[in-house]
């Protein structure tokens, strides 16, 4: 699914992010893919969003 039909994002996906930002800051000794998966559950998000979130969110190998 191209990345574009995310340009209007919706009011749960930015909710999401910036719960995540929150919870992340708050409690950094958390996994972010717990607090990804969580953030897809609380926020009900369709499966594009789940996908942008993963994508753009996930932590990477150092």
């Amino acid at each position: 699914m191209p990345s574009t039909t995310l340009i209007n994002t919706s009011t749960n996906l930015q909710k999401a992010v910036a719960w995540i930002g929150e919870t992340m800051h708050q409690h950094p000794e958390k996994q972010r893919g717990k607090v990804l998966a969580e953030a897809e559950l609380r926020f009900d998000l369709t499966p594009a969003e789940c996908e942008f979130l993963n994508h753009n969110f996930k932590e990477t190998g150092c």
